[in-house]
């Protein structure tokens, strides 16, 4: 079964950084994308960025172009959201997630991005920005 764990999340002045981790385990397959979501309060879940397995291409959804950046350590079967310069805009609970890709004979995937994509996720890390 698929498992991930976030970690990472807190409390932190508008204009600073945090670093979230997503330890991921369980996966027997190699079409994916693992996704950072959010969800603010009193908002529905928004898509934050996502990591393709099928080509390593990291995407940012516009507002966080800049100030947020995905990374992967295969090694350690871990993804990282480093964010920087937060704004109060910006708290909210932070997951991540797991979701097939859909692959044609000719390698062409399609890479899932809304949320009701996603089968497998965390349970979330709380970050909260103080403005």
């Amino acid at each position: 079964e698929v498992q991930l764990v976030e970690s990472g999340g807190g409390l932190v002045q508008a204009g600073g950084s945090l670093r979230l981790s997503c330890a991921v385990s369980g996966i027997t397959f190699d079409d994916y994308t693992i996704g950072w979501f959010r969800r603010a309060p009193g908002k529905e879940r928004e898509g934050v960025s996502w990591f393709s397995n099928n080509d390593g291409i990291i995407t940012y959804e516009d507002f966080v172009k800049g100030r947020f950046l995905m990374s992967s350590d295969n090694a350690k079967k871990t993804v990282f959201l480093q964010m920087d310069n937060l704004k109060a805009e910006d708290t909210a609970v932070y997951s991540c997630a797991v979701g097939l890709n859909r692959c044609s004979s000719g390698y062409q995937c399609y890479v899932p991005r809304a949320p009701y994509e996603y089968k497998y996720w965390g349970q979330g890390t709380q970050v909260t920005v103080s403005s």
